[in-house]
């Protein structure tokens, strides 16, 4: 009886020894060094890839945002504020209604296919807002009349695909070097500003391809439209 009291003391003793240094190592001591090395070697990309303006964090480079302007009355989507260079489509993204407090951001697909809609034609017989033949075209429609100013007007053959489609996450925080160029006349002359000035303000945010073979060339939207802020405000 005594051994059987002994042996069990003794089991429960090493099984709470075990638990206590495996918690310290996998609980305290492991977050700690991957933290310590995560701040350390990657500290931008640890904390969120923030991005600061006027030593304020203002988003994230791997997050969108949206350019609009608040909305009139009766409106129920808001119109796109063209003095900022905008981003692709986020057709997907619902609306949040759990936590309207933040206005937390969602994240989503449309979920429509290539045969969603007529191939040919304007989408005839079709529901306008659940073919993505129909988005697509009002899209581009949209996108030649905004970007349309006196001197430069735009053709619907130079509409790249970015600007019409949104991407899976909804969230994609960068366009083609091709739709930021195509919004150059429009950014100028809303901004008083001269399409060389702008066309270098693109040039200069244009990232290229990862280690010169990944990927396409791209433009950060956020990054854009900080520097034309910053470009705008020494005029």
């Amino acid at each position: 009886m005594n051994n059987s009291v002994t042996n069990t003391a003794r089991l429960l003793g090493a099984g709470l020894r075990a638990l206590l240094v495996l918690t310290l190592v996998t609980g305290v001591i492991y977050p700690l060094v991957v933290t310590g090395i995560a701040q350390a070697l990657f500290n931008n990309k640890a904390n969120g890839s923030e991005i600061k303006a006027d030593g304020k964090v203002v988003g994230s480079s791997l997050i969108g945002q949206s350019y609009n302007l608040p909305l009139k009355k009766g409106q129920t989507s808001p119109d796109p504020d063209l003095k900022w260079f905008q981003g692709r489509p986020q057709n997907g993204l619902g609306a949040n209604s759990l936590n309207t407090r933040y206005k937390l951001i969602l994240s989503g697909a449309t979920n429509l296919s290539a045969d969603s809609g007529a191939v040919k034609g304007v989408c005839p017989d079709q529901p306008a807002d659940k073919t993505l033949c129909a988005q697509v075209v009002a899209a581009k429609d949209a996108v030649v009349k905004d970007n349309s100013v006196p001197g430069y007007t735009v053709k619907p053959s130079d509409v790249p695909a970015d600007a019409v489609t949104s991407s899976g996450s909804g969230l994609d925080p960068a366009i083609s070097p091709e739709y930021a160029e195509l919004q150059v006349h429009r950014i100028a002359a809303k901004n008083g500003l001269s399409v060389a000035a702008v066309e270098k303000l693109v040039k200069d945010n244009t990232q290229g391809r990862t280690l010169g073979f990944i990927g396409e060339p791209q433009v950060n939207v956020l990054r854009l439209n900080i520097a034309l802020k910053d470009l705008v405000a020494k005029k």
